[in-house]
C-alpha cells in the first residue's frame, strides 16, 4: 500500500512572507484580469452582450498582420540565435560570460528607447542613410513598411530568443558529443541527434518569449511601420485613446489573453520545468 501523502503545513512566518506577493498579485494581476473579462462582456449600459466580440471580425485583417509578423520575427530570432549560441558554447568560460553580457546589456535599456534610437538612424536624413548617399547609393525606404516592424522585433527581442537556448545549450554534458563522436556521427548527426534534441526546452522558451511580446507590441510597429502596419497593440490603444471603447479593446485584449494561455500551456507541455530559463551562468 502506498503512504499516505503528508499535508504540508506552513508556519506563520512563511505565510507573512508570502502575504506582500500575494496582495500585489491580486491586486495587479488578478484583479485586472477580470476586469479585462468584465468590460469584454458588457456594452455601454453595462448589459452583457458578446457583440464585443463579434467585433473582432473587423479588424482580422490586423489580428492577422500581428501572428504573421510576429512568426516571422520568432523565426528569424531563432535561426540567427541557434547557430550562434551554438558556436558560444564551444568558449572558455570567461569568453562565455563576457559574451553573455554583451547579450543582457540591451535588455537594461528601456526598450522605447531602443526603438527612437533606431528610429532615428533609419530615418530618411539618418546616420545610415546619410552613409549611403555618401557612399553615392541614394537613400533606402527604410521606415514605414513591413521590413522595418519585422526587423525591430528582432532588434529589441533577440536576447529573449538567445538567453534561454543559451541556458540549456551550455548545461549539457560533453560526454554525450563525446559518446557520439566515438560512435562515428559527424558534427551535423551530433548536432541533429544529440544537440537539437537536448535543447528544446530552451528553445521552446525562446519561442515563447519571442513570440509573446512580438504580438502584443504597439510601440515598435506605430513608430517604425506607419499606420499601414498598425498591429493588436496599436488597435487596443486607438480603441481607448480615440474611438474611447474600452468594450472593444477589453475584447481584444482578452483575445491576447487567450493567446498568452495557450502559448504557457505550449511550453509547460514540451519544457522541463528545470530548463529553459534565462539564467546567467
Amino acid at each position: 500500500m502506498n503512504a499516505p501523502a503528508k499535508t504540508v503545513r506552513r508556519s506563520p512566518g512563511t505565510v507573512l512572507l508570502n502575504a506582500p506577493y500575494m496582495v500585489w498579485a491580486g491586486l495587479f494581476i488578478i484583479i485586472p484580469l477580470f476586469l479585462v473579462l468584465y468590460y469584454a462582456l458588457i456594452d455601454s449600459d453595462g448589459n452583457f452582450t458578446l457583440n464585443n466580440l463579434k467585433e473582432l471580425g473587423n479588424y482580422t485583417d490586423v489580428i492577422f498582420r500581428s501572428f504573421w509578423y510576429s512568426i516571422i520575427a520568432t523565426v528569424i530570432c531563432l535561426v540567427v540565435a541557434y547557430p550562434f549560441v551554438y558556436v558560444v558554447c564551444k568558449f572558455g568560460p570567461t569568453s562565455k560570460k563576457l559574451t553573455n553580457m554583451f547579450v543582457t546589456l540591451p535588455m537594461w535599456i528601456n526598450l522605447l528607447i531602443k526603438t527612437y534610437c533606431l528610429t532615428t538612424l533609419m530615418d530618411n536624413n539618418g546616420l545610415i542613410n546619410q552613409f549611403m548617399a555618401f557612399l553615392g547609393f541614394g537613400r533606402l525606404p527604410l521606415l514605414n513598411n513591413t521590413g522595418a516592424v519585422i526587423f525591430g522585433m528582432v532588434y529589441n527581442y533577440l536576447p529573449y530568443m538567445i538567453l534561454p537556448i543559451f541556458n540549456v545549450m551550455s548545461r549539457m554534458d560533453n560526454s554525450l558529443m563525446e559518446a557520439a563522436e566515438d560512435l562515428g556521427c559527424s558534427p551535423m548527426q551530433r548536432l541533429r541527434r544529440v544537440v537539437l534534441p537536448l535543447s528544446m526546452p530552451g528553445v521552446i522558451s525562446g519561442i515563447i518569449m519571442v513570440f509573446i511580446p512580438s504580438v502584443s507590441t504597439f510601440y515598435i510597429s506605430s513608430k517604425m511601420g506607419g499606420t499601414e502596419n498598425s498591429m493588436i497593440g496599436d488597435l487596443i490603444e486607438r480603441q481607448i485613446r480615440v474611438q474611447n471603447d474600452l468594450s472593444v479593446a477589453a475584447a481584444i485584449s482578452l483575445l491576447l489573453m487567450v493567446v498568452i494561455l495557450v502559448s504557457m500551456f505550449v511550453l509547460n507541455r514540451f519544457s522541463d520545468d528545470n530548463e529553459g530559463g534565462s539564467m546567467l551562468v
